[in-house]
């Protein structure tokens, strides 16, 4: 199925009370190349970023923006610093034995004292963000593709259809090819006639020259290859994979067979109908511009 290279995408996701967002802007590039654009605290994520969409996006120019918030919906976790209330523990046992003060001490005191609780934002663990940042990227990515998807079946039926009006007008190039011989023979025939009637001079010369147009003419090598140069361009629509290039190939090669034709034909009509296929080729090419 071929895609498009230009398409949208966004995507949310949220962690520890922040909330990323992503969004991709695709258009035509002739090589991959992923633009990012995203806040300093988030840098380390850079690469990561970058593969992940270029694993999916195999041609074409991506502009990625990586933006986090805060949602205002924080949790926090308390933590205990153990060694930081046995040293408080210690001290003041030490304290009271040295200054001889009596008394207790039981766990209120301690959680009151600075340092032994804490309160632990654990979205500031900045590695924890990537399975958000990761979800919101793969949400995007999905949204990017799918319109890319759409707009390369759009244009899939376009250049199907330019390819039978192609393969329709070969035909035609192909069945006038035979008679083209025929026409210049009596016109031949006609012009040896007059000058010298029907002598045996006459008819070797005839049997020459024909033989000779025939030879300088014959298309029927350029017809056949465009033929399969067509069969092989309506095969690449039903692919799977990036075909672009392969397509841009195709089409010069078949815009090199329709320029052999018109030359060697020596008619009218067939270079009417070259004209016609060269008409196709040119827009088909346009559209190849924006595939994969």
């Amino acid at each position: 199925m071929l895609k498009s290279m230009t398409g949208y995408g966004w995507g949310e996701s949220g962690i520890g009370g922040r909330i990323f967002t992503v969004e991709l802007k695709a258009v035509n590039h002739r090589y991959s190349e992923v633009m990012l654009r995203l806040p300093r605290t988030l840098s380390l994520f850079e690469d990561k970023i970058k593969r992940s969409i270029q694993s999916q996006i195999a041609r074409g120019r991506v502009e990625a923006y990586l933006n986090v918030q805060d949602s205002g919906e924080k949790s926090a976790d308390v933590k205990v610093d153990k060694e930081v209330a046995e040293a408080y523990y210690k001290a003041i046992i030490e304290l009271q034995e040295t200054i001889g003060i009596e008394g207790t001490i039981n766990i209120n005191n301690l959680m009151e004292l600075p340092g032994v609780l804490m309160l632990v934002d654990p979205a500031e663990n900045i590695e924890e963000w990537w399975s958000a940042i990761s979800e919101a990227l793969e949400n995007a990515l999905a949204g990017l593709i799918k319109m890319r998807s759409e707009e390369g079946k759009q244009l899939a039926v376009d250049i199907a259809n330019r390819l039978d009006s192609i393969a329709a007008l070969n035909m035609k190039i192909k069945n006038r090819s035979s008679v083209v011989v025929e026409d210049y023979r009596e016109r031949l025939t006609d012009r040896i006639n007059d000058f010298m009637k029907n002598s045996d001079l006459a008819q070797e010369r005839l049997a020459l020259e024909v033989a000779f147009f025939a030879e300088r003419s014959n298309i029927t090598e350029e017809t056949v290859r465009l033929a399969s140069h067509l069969k092989q361009a309506l095969s690449c629509l039903q692919s799977n994979e990036p075909v672009g290039r392969k397509l841009d190939f195709i089409v010069q090669e078949m815009n090199r067979e329709i320029n052999t034709i018109a030359s060697k034909a020596n008619d009218l009509e067939i270079g009417h109908w070259a004209v016609e296929v060269k008409s196709e080729l040119e827009k088909i090419r346009e559209q190849i511009q924006n595939i994969e």
